[in-house]
């Protein structure tokens, strides 16, 4: 989702504890691979792969300079003839440990076999975050977890563009006043905000 529409949305939903919300999960995002340099992990349920997440951290990162950023994106029924970008399988998790974030995005329960192998990686040390909606066990494992119900104003699509867009902003500048993106992004917010009352 491009700047323009990111601040459109961020528009829309003002008012809202959207975003601020995701601006505040995207922090908690950030500060857990930026030390490690990387290291994110990114898995859904059985029923449902978060692909889109798994492609807005992708563009996020390279916009913002960010490489940590960039997921790996664990599938349940991932097959060795897969392409390399598309072949990890859950036995991943299970390698995972200290200095790796594993970021679960589970709209429904994620079952007790990812979530045995989730509780494992965070024995191990891995940090573990989650994009989910009102699973009590979910809610449990994760050091820190943003939580999207049927009954919230937006769903967990639209949250996932908001904490994606979040957590590539402020990227590290390479010159000037910032990334580019930055600033488009601020400009974008600029030319989509209501103007100033007049009394």
């Amino acid at each position: 989702m491009d700047a323009v529409r990111v601040a459109t949305l961020r528009e829309v939903l003002a008012g809202t504890r959207w975003p601020t919300a995701a601006r505040r999960f995207a922090r908690t995002l950030r500060s857990s691979v930026e030390p490690q340099g990387g290291g994110l992990l990114l898995v859904g349920t059985e029923v449902y792969e978060p692909w889109h997440m798994a492609a807005h951290l992708v563009d996020e990162s390279t916009w913002s300079g960010l490489p940590q950023l960039r997921p790996t994106l664990v599938r349940h029924h991932a097959r060795p003839d897969d392409p390399a970008h598309l072949a990890v399988g859950l036995g991943r998790i299970e390698a995972a440990g200290r200095g790796e974030t594993l970021l679960v995005v589970a709209p429904g329960s994620p079952g007790g076999g990812l979530l045995e192998r989730v509780h494992d990686a965070r024995r191990a040390g891995a940090t573990v975050l989650a994009l989910e909606g009102g699973d009590p066990e979910v809610q449990g494992l994760a050091h820190e977890a943003l939580t999207v119900t049927s009954a919230d104003e937006v769903d967990l699509d639209t949250v996932q563009h908001l904490v994606s867009a979040a957590a590539g902003e402020n990227g590290t500048p390479t010159r000037g006043r910032g990334t580019f993106r930055d600033r488009l992004s601020r400009l974008a917010d600029q030319l989509t905000a209501p103007p100033p009352a007049r009394w």
